[in-house]
C-alpha cells in the first residue's frame, strides 16, 4: 500500500500567496516527499524550478472556480501552463455546461486539453446531482484525463460532509472505471485522509498536508 505522504497533492491557491510563500510549500513538499504541489498558473515556472530533479509533480489549477472561460481561452491557459513547466493540468470542468447537459461540447473542450499534457478534470461534485456526476466522469474519461477530481476550495461540502463527498469518490469511479480518482476540498487532518482513501481516492489534495504529517 502508498505511504500516506504519496497520496497528498500538497495545495497552496490561496490567492495573496507571494513568492517566499510558495517556495515554502515547495521545501514542504520535498521535506515529507509528497507527490505534487498544486499551486496557481503564475507560479508554475517557480515551482517547476523548486522541485526539479525531485520527483515531486508541478500541478496547476486552472480556470477556477467553475470553468466557464471559453474553449480558447481555456486552451492557451492550459498551453501556457506547460510551457512553463507543468506536469499534470488540473483543470475545472465547465460546471454551468454539465447543469446544462452540454456534453459535446464539454467533450470537445476538455479533448483540446488533455492531449497538452497528463489532465485531471475537477467536476464540482458538490454542485452536481448523482446522474450529473457519473456523466460528467464518463466523458471526463473520454476525452482522455488521467483523473477525475471532485472540486477545488470552492467545494460547498464542508469538512463536515465528507462521507457526502466520500459517495461522489464512488459515483465518479462508476462513472470512469480505470482512471485515477482525486478528492479535494476541506480535507483537513489525517482521518479525513484516510476517509478518502476508504473511499477510494487514490490522490489527495490538501492545503494541510504537513499538519496530516505531524500527526501521523
Amino acid at each position: 500500500m502508498k505511504k500516506i505522504n504519496q497520496y497528498i497533492d500538497h495545495t497552496n491557491i490561496r490567492k495573496k500567496s507571494k513568492k517566499e510563500d510558495i517556495i515554502k510549500t515547495c521545501n514542504e513538499a520535498k521535506e515529507y516527499n509528497f507527490r505534487g504541489v498544486c499551486i496557481r498558473p503564475q507560479w508554475v515556472k517557480l515551482v517547476s524550478k523548486e522541485l526539479r530533479g525531485t520527483g515531486i509533480k508541478t500541478v496547476v489549477l486552472l480556470d477556477d472556480p467553475i470553468g466557464d472561460s471559453s474553449s480558447e481561452i481555456r486552451l492557451k491557459m492550459s498551453q501556457k501552463a506547460v510551457l512553463d513547466g507543468a506536469d499534470e493540468l488540473d483543470i475545472v470542468i465547465n460546471i454551468p455546461d454539465v447543469i446544462h447537459e452540454k456534453w459535446s461540447k464539454i467533450e470537445k473542450d476538455l479533448k483540446a486539453v488533455c492531449k497538452l499534457q497528463d489532465t485531471k478534470v475537477i467536476i464540482g461534485s458538490g454542485f452536481l446531482t448523482d446522474n450529473d456526476i457519473i456523466k460528467a466522469s464518463q466523458i471526463v474519461k473520454k476525452a482522455g484525463a488521467i483523473c477525475v477530481k471532485t472540486a477545488t476550495e470552492k467545494d460547498p461540502l464542508e469538512n463536515r460532509e465528507l462521507k457526502e463527498k466520500g459517495r461522489h469518490l464512488e459515483l465518479m469511479r462508476k462513472g470512469a472505471p480505470g482512471l485515477l480518482i482525486k478528492a479535494s476540498g476541506n480535507i483537513k487532518t489525517l482521518k479525513d485522509l484516510k476517509l478518502m482513501i476508504k473511499f477510494g481516492a487514490d490522490i489527495v489534495g490538501s492545503s494541510s498536508g504537513v499538519s496530516i504529517m505531524k500527526n501521523k
